[in-house]
């Protein structure tokens, strides 16, 4: 027997960061997570699994309209096995406002209580709750039910678990209380980098089918899991991505020529290309290194995002840059590199004093006023905005200590 576990899908759900990249071409971004889905349902279909588990986050928010919840309908139609699903943090039951009634196939669990939903013929029977609001802060696993005896038992879940942070909290829960229920398999979601946890049990994060920003980097789908005598025999993960996301790094250490710095663009977009397996990337590049060329790319950002979009062209007609990091420096000259050095220190602990960070984001606020309401501009609104500027303001104030003669 096998079954397909996901989670995070996320339908509908725009890519972020790309409403002003309009060099991206329309038809490389539209409908991701439903193509995504598709090759989902595909998959379940050529591997001939008996069941498919979605582990949350079904949906990104309420729909706009009912096209979203007539494509799972339809898919779901096609897919023509169970699937069991709850509902997380993004699409709770006091999010949903529209709705349809769920095909044959489906079943959702209960947003009340534990709900308990067996397969018969296979032995296997399922554990699980939806969301019943989006922010559930307490561990939903202490009431789920301990394992029944003669069945295949799994546990569907969505949970921050032991995650340390790099995700919002919610219901978590420790792998020892998860392991003490004595199933077979826990099933979890919202964590959207995989990641398998544990082994005896398993207990796997799929992570999301789709990544949806840069942060989202690398091969997304769901897991395979095949079980063989009423034991898990094997778990793999399974690519389900229809455009992959890459944050690409450039050293432009020591270049003299914007020849030799497009080289070195296109030898690092190709290598990331190539790790795409096919699919268009996305990327987004950060420049770093000492380079007589500082002045100059700094001088003229609209030049160097279209060397890179260029350089991005040679390599792929599938490779579209979405954002260029400026971090180059330029050669020390003028002031020694230990005094620029010894500056440094002060200039970036500055951000530690409330007075100098209150100035500075009143300053800022006080520029989005004199704005257009149509800018785009992208204005440091907290103190964590204004240290992600540190780097490219201390090489504005380091070149202009250092000389112009760096050019």
């Amino acid at each position: 027997m096998r079954f397909l576990h996901a989670a995070d899908i996320h339908l509908d759900s725009p890519l972020a960061g790309l409403a002003r990249r309009g060099a991206i071409p329309p038809e490389v971004t539209r409908d991701c997570t439903r193509r995504a889905f598709t090759n989902l349902v595909d998959l379940a279909r050529d591997e001939d699994v008996a069941f498919v588990l979605i582990a949350g986050d079904l949906y990104d928010a309420d729909w706009k309209d009912f096209s979203t919840g007539l494509f799972f309908a339809a898919e779901m139609r096609r897919l023509g096995r169970p699937c069991i699903l709850i509902h997380g943090n993004h699409d709770a039951a006091s999010v949903l406002t529209k709705r349809l009634e769920p095909q044959p196939n489906v079943h959702v669990m209960s947003s009340h209580k534990v709900d308990r939903h067996e397969l018969p013929g296979l032995g296997v029977v399922i554990h699980g709750r939806s969301f019943p609001n989006r922010a559930v802060l307490e561990d939903m696993s202490a009431a789920y039910p301990p394992a029944e005896r003669g069945m295949f038992n799994i546990g569907l879940l969505h949970s921050s678990a032991e995650d340390p942070g790099a995700h919002q909290t919610y219901a978590p829960c420790s792998l020892a209380a998860l392991a003490a229920k004595g199933y077979d398999y826990w099933a979890l979601g919202h964590i959207h980098q995989r990641a398998v946890l544990q082994q005896r049990p398993w207990i796997v994060f799929p992570g999301n089918i789709q990544g949806r920003h840069v942060r989202e980097t690398g091969a997304k789908g769901c897991t395979l899991v095949t079980v063989e005598n009423g034991s898990v025999a094997g778990v793999a993960h399974r690519p389900l991505d229809v455009l992959r996301w890459a944050q690409v790094g450039v050293d432009l250490g020591g270049a003299e020529t914007l020849t030799e710095a497009a080289a070195r663009l296109r030898q690092a977009l190709d290598a990331a290309a190539q790790e795409a397996d096919g699919r268009p990337l996305i990327a987004r590049l950060s420049l770093t290194g000492a380079t007589r060329l500082h002045p100059a790319l700094l001088a003229d950002p609209d030049a160097l995002d279209g060397e890179c979009r260029n350089a991005a062209a040679a390599v792929s007609a599938d490779l579209h840059v979405e954002q260029v990091r400026l971090a180059t420096s330029p050669p020390a000259q003028g002031m020694a590199a230990d005094a620029l050095a010894q500056l440094a220190e002060p200039f970036h602990a500055a951000l530690d004093d409330a007075d100098i960070t209150d100035a500075l984001l009143a300053e800022f606020r006080r520029l989005r006023q004199l704005l257009p309401s149509q800018s785009d501009a992208d204005l440091p609104d907290s103190v964590e905005a204004l240290r992600a500027l540190l780097p490219e303001a201390w090489q504005i104030v380091a070149h202009g200590l250092a000389g112009s003669d760096a050019a």
